[in-house]
């Protein structure tokens, strides 16, 4: 199951970066997420490691992730290493400068287990993923706006 959305922020990248890298902003619009935390010595960087409980349309997911790309104020890309209820997890998030503030771009893509079956789940879910993504989106564009 694959999801992509973007929404127009009016606020630099500057602005919304800490939002995407600190564990008490990202829980503030990522509404999905439980808990999240910083799992590596270090809490910025590519190879970073973190851990997250996600709360989605199922059962609570316990997820370790680690970092594939990091660029400040640009793009922010990690892969699930380890987890339940999932079989791969990843996610992009970018932004991009424009002449009103910033376009963020939300990337997922999530492989159920159980093969064919974890396929037809997933295409019932992605409907109610969309939904949770729209709302997140709007969460980041207002916190990001203030």
């Amino acid at each position: 199951m694959r999801i992509q959305k973007s929404i127009e922020i009016k606020a630099l990248p500057e602005k919304i970066w800490p939002f995407l890298v600190e564990p008490e902003n990202i829980l503030k619009w990522c509404l999905t997420f439980k808990k999240f935390e910083y799992s590596s010595d270090k809490n910025s960087g590519t190879g970073i490691t973190f851990y997250v409980e996600e709360k989605a349309s199922g059962p609570l997911m316990k997820l370790n992730f680690i970092v594939t790309e990091w660029i400040v104020n640009e793009k922010l890309a990690f892969k699930m290493t380890s987890g339940t209820g999932v079989k791969e997890y990843r996610q992009v998030w970018s932004l991009k400068t424009t002449s009103i503030g910033s376009t963020f771009t939300f990337f997922e893509e999530v492989v159920l287990p159980l093969g064919f079956i974890g396929k037809l789940i997933g295409t019932f879910l992605k409907k109610s993923s969309e939904a949770h993504v729209d709302k997140m989106l709007t969460e980041l564009k207002n916190l990001s706006e203030v």
